[in-house]
């Protein structure tokens, strides 16, 4: 399964340097139907962009980018950890941008990539992780096997790719 994957965390200048990449397996995604803040179509404009954004991020310090590769080198998939939170809560991550391309698909790369993340979280010293995913899709039932509590959910919070509305379930999980 993930034994020819590698989960690792990139610096600021692996980051910038993987946008083009990091590109693909998003737009790959939003092209597959996942709903993960972007419209189809999406351009590669607006996928470079925001993974340049990510980067600077990477570089300021406000977040910790993993990245799944194959044995090729080729990146698969990608998590983000969110670590710059407002002051009266140092102790919590936001996760963000869970995103495994469909040919990884089915392999544990989720899995491994949210087991990479909660090592770094507790290295970051945070004690608090959320996060949201759309309601009855898959990566739910990645949360609830990854330890992770269905805190609620909102009926038509966001849209999927498509433009039709979808619920939003919000996750927690205590380190």
């Amino acid at each position: 399964m993930t034994d020819s994957v590698t989960i690792r965390r990139v610096d600021a200048n692996e980051a910038a340097a993987c946008v083009e990449a990091l590109a693909d397996v998003l737009i790959d995604c939003v092209e597959g139907g996942a709903s993960v803040s972007f419209m189809l179509p999406i351009s590669r404009t607006t996928a470079l962009a925001f993974w340049r954004n990510v980067a600077e991020g990477v570089a300021r310090g406000e977040r910790a980018l993993l990245i799944a590769e194959d044995p090729g080198g080729d990146i698969v998939g990608t998590v983000q950890l969110i670590t710059a939170q407002p002051e009266n809560q140092p102790h919590r991550a936001d996760v963000a941008k869970m995103l495994v391309h469909r040919k990884a698909r089915r392999r544990g790369v989720a899995h491994a990539l949210m087991s990479e993340l909660d090592r770094i979280a507790r290295q970051e010293k945070k004690s608090v992780l959320v996060l949201d995913t759309v309601t009855g899709g898959d990566a739910e039932r990645l949360y609830l096997r990854a330890g992770w509590q269905r805190v609620g959910s909102v009926p038509n919070y966001a849209l999927m790719p498509d433009g039709t509305f979808c619920g939003t379930t919000f996750f927690c999980k205590q380190l």
